[in-house]
């Protein structure tokens, strides 16, 4: 099976990405906003009901899009190789992998920090993070136009007492992604067109969406990203050369 084209000449349109833990809201956002940029979309997540509502309501948003559904479990590292490897051979490519698996744990105060959330935490946003980024380094770079693109938040360069377990996994994850971009780097050192692929990183200081809104009509969600923009800001990594973004930490709220 080949990759398919809306015809819309963006530099998404017949790409192929796949999306891991897309059955949340940002992860549905994502699939919306590639879809709609011409890409065809492999989405996966643990949650197999979940993710099939998922695909179902990209499909339906954009009649025809190209929007596929995998249950994979990503702490599973050779299943998560065998995603890529997969994904790869039906589509011939793989120009991206977004990664959204997450997860939070915090506490009252430092000194109240439960480390059983570490436990949790560096299996939700560190090894997923380790074995995506190893399955997919390969097909990426093949791509000639790859591109990692992780979420993270700001708590992991200004950490708060409180959410100890929680930035100290994001920081992880961040320099992991860091050194995938490294990678990227020197694979293209001495080609005049630069890196073969991009790793990249969005920040953002929490994320937003229309239930939690209804839930908490009086809230102000300041500085929240709402997943919307977040979804277009993951699609506009492509927009960008790889050069331009490999290696670096996009902000979607202001900088601490």
């Amino acid at each position: 099976m080949t990759s398919t084209s809306n015809g819309n000449g963006g530099p998404l349109d017949g790409a192929v990405v796949a999306v891991a833990g897309a059955a949340g809201p940002a992860g549905q956002a994502a699939l919306l906003s590639l879809a709609e940029r011409g890409a065809t979309v492999v989405a996966a997540d643990a949650d197999a009901e979940r993710l099939a509502e998922a695909v179902d309501r990209a499909r339906f948003a954009h009649g025809g899009a190209a929007v596929t559904g995998d249950t994979v479990d990503l702490l599973d590292l050779e299943a998560t190789r065998e995603w890529a490897t997969r994904t790869e051979k039906e589509y011939g490519r793989v120009d991206g992998l977004v990664h959204l698996v997450g997860g939070w744990r915090g506490s009252a105060a430092f000194a109240e920090t439960d480390l059983s959330h570490w436990d949790l935490l560096e299996k939700l946003l560190v090894r997923t993070v380790q074995h995506t980024s190893l399955a997919f380094e390969g097909a990426l770079r093949r791509s000639g136009n790859g591109r990692y693109v992780l979420i993270s938040a700001a708590g992991a360069t200004r950490p708060t007492a409180g959410n100890a377990a929680y930035s100290a996994a994001k920081a992880a994850a961040e320099a992991w992604t860091l050194a995938l971009a490294d990678a990227f780097r020197k694979a293209g050192k001495g080609s005049d067109a630069g890196p073969p692929a991009a790793a990249a990183i969005l920040v953002v200081k929490a994320l937003v969406n229309d239930a939690m809104r209804a839930e908490r009509p009086n809230a102000k969600f300041a500085g929240f990203t709402d997943v919307g923009e977040l979804a277009e800001a993951i699609a506009g990594v492509w927009d960008k050369s790889a050069e331009e973004v490999n290696g670096h930490r996009l902000w979607l709220t202001p900088q601490p």
